[in-house]
């Protein structure tokens, strides 16, 4: 791998990480006013629509793996005339996408909306306004998904960071309009939504028409076999992501059938925490997708496992460096960040975090999947362990276990998951299992056993108090960086990050003495 490239995904995962951190902020932020301003109820009700629409959003996000891994492979080849078909294809098929998704919401959706949700009477009509402009608001999240894979496959993280930040910053000014308009809440919730998503649309396309020569409406590019391709990619992805929406959305759903709106939105603080923090490794994949990809594509081997096996370290320890401490002191983080904690809020988020911890170790694992193009037998499988979580839990509740029983079928079959997953890809792209457990999950199983037993001892120790609290989530990220850097990083790694060090420490002493 060369020198370059390195310094390329260290300046990218630095973008994204750095975005994070922002939009991490202003989403709990969000949330806390949303939560106060919507109320617990209406909240709840936000979350069971809009998850019946989010279950069409496997359709963005297997259209925007496909674009990504078709125009990254082009790219490696240094092919611009297959980069041009790739723009032409894709943009058909995401068009065909939305057009279908309009209709099923419209008809199967609405229908069941209307009549299978537990809708307060006196907020059905808000309901049904809600449901419209969350299907406008997937639309064009949808239609920006081609033009935001595009910017990542080009490993233009900086204009993606850019444009994410304007996102969050224009659903903070939601926010505010929500406290200080007279209108209902809830509608007005989703006419905003529906606002924000055109407008990043509008930003994603004209920077890529402007700036990528293969994103253009002048000419038309055809290429069935390339067609038949991407179709046969996307269908199995197609599977996979719909799995995935179901499994957390219908157990949403599913929830909401068997408890009352309060544990729906108990669930929905879990999920929307889990989530944030799982995004710092999520946008470390981002960064390292288009790599990944071209290092297959261009017959580099060596330099593609190096990534996987960095990559999953990394990718976990990204977000184990933020959960310990949000893990340790969730009462606290939950009483100060919201004005009514839900019940159950505490316990289901520590087993959300749990769950997305042991995913965030396969994510360079998923993206490695999907080099070779051949996604049948990888999709099928890990697919039908995702939708067994959905009928797992389905089945505990009917026999009365409680609403938690369904974060821990997940934790188990997600690691039931690790297991196939790492199989599969050994067979896929010829990886090492034995090699990658004494590489990876090794030093992950002494880093998570050393900082949370020296944690747990802090915490056990101290006095309570938010002082304290704020110590004890100091030492676990402390703790938690010198395991990671003595336990996790390879002797290669250890190098590049006593350079950067010293070189930030030379930059200040020079500006001192000057």
């Amino acid at each position: 791998m060369s020198i370059e490239n390195n310094k390329r995904i260290a300046k990218n995962t630095l973008m994204l990480y750095f975005r994070q951190i922002l939009i991490l902020l202003v989403s709990l932020y969000t949330v806390r006013v949303i939560l106060d301003v919507l109320g617990i109820e209406d909240f709840g009700i936000y979350n069971v629509v809009g998850g019946i629409v989010m279950l069409f959003s496997f359709l963005s996000g297997t259209m925007a793996s496909a674009t990504q891994r078709f125009f990254s492979y082009a790219l490696g080849e240094n092919d611009t005339e297959k980069l041009k078909k790739t723009f032409s294809v894709n943009l058909i098929i995401y068009l065909a996408i939305a057009i279908t998704a309009v209709v099923l919401l419209e008809s199967v959706g609405m229908w069941y909306v209307k009549t299978q949700l537990k809708i307060p009477t006196e907020r059905y009509d808000a309901v049904i306004f809600l449901f419209h402009f969350s299907i406008f608001t997937f639309i064009g999240t949808m239609l920006a998904a081609p033009f935001m894979a595009i910017i990542i496959a080009h490993e233009d993280m900086h204009i993606y960071a850019y444009v994410s930040i304007i996102e969050a910053v224009l659903k903070l000014g939601v926010v505010f309009l929500l406290m200080y308009v007279s209108f209902d809440k809830l509608k007005l919730y989703g006419i905003l939504l529906f606002i924000v998503s055109l407008i990043t649309l509008m930003i994603y396309a004209g920077i890529s028409l402007k700036k990528y020569h293969e994103c253009q409406f002048r000419k038309y590019y055809w290429d069935k076999a390339l067609f038949n391709q991407i179709l046969d990619f996307t269908g199995w992805t197609l599977f996979g992501q719909l799995s995935t929406v179901t499994r957390n959305q219908a157990v949403t759903i599913l929830l909401n059938q068997s408890f009352n709106p309060i544990v729906v939105a108990a669930r929905a603080v879990a999920i929307n925490i889990s989530n944030k923090i799982n995004l710092f490794s999520a946008n470390f994949n981002i960064g390292l997708y288009p790599p990944i990809i071209k290092s297959y594509s261009s017959g580099d081997r060596e330099g593609m496992f190096k990534l996987i096996f960095n990559g999953s370290k990394m990718a976990f320890f990204l977000m184990w460096v933020f959960a310990l401490p949000v893990f340790i002191e969730m009462e606290m983080l939950l009483g100060l960040w919201l004005k009514e904690v839900p019940e159950y809020a505490v316990l289901f988020t520590r087993l959300s975090l749990v769950e997305s911890l042991l995913l965030s170790i396969s994510l360079p694992l998923g993206t490695a999947a999907r080099a070779p193009g051949k996604m049948k037998v990888y999709e099928l499988t890990l697919g039908i362990l995702q939708l067994m979580i959905f009928i797992v839990s389905w089945i505990f509740l009917k026999m009365g276990y409680p609403a938690y029983s369904v974060f821990i079928v997940a934790i188990i079959i997600v690691l039931i998951m690790f297991v196939v997953r790492l199989f599969l890809i050994s067979k896929l792209i010829d990886l090492s299992i034995t090699y990658y457990l004494k590489q990876v999950v090794l030093p992950i199983t002494i880093i998570v056993s050393i900082s949370s037993a020296l944690s747990l001892f802090i915490k056990i120790n101290i006095p309570d108090g938010i002082v304290f609290s704020i110590l004890t989530g100091l030492f676990c990220v402390i703790n938690s960086s010198i395991a990671m850097y003595f336990v996790g990083l390879s002797k290669e790694w250890k190098s590049k990050v006593n350079k950067i060090i010293t070189d930030k420490i030379h930059i200040i002493c020079a500006k001192k003495t000057d």
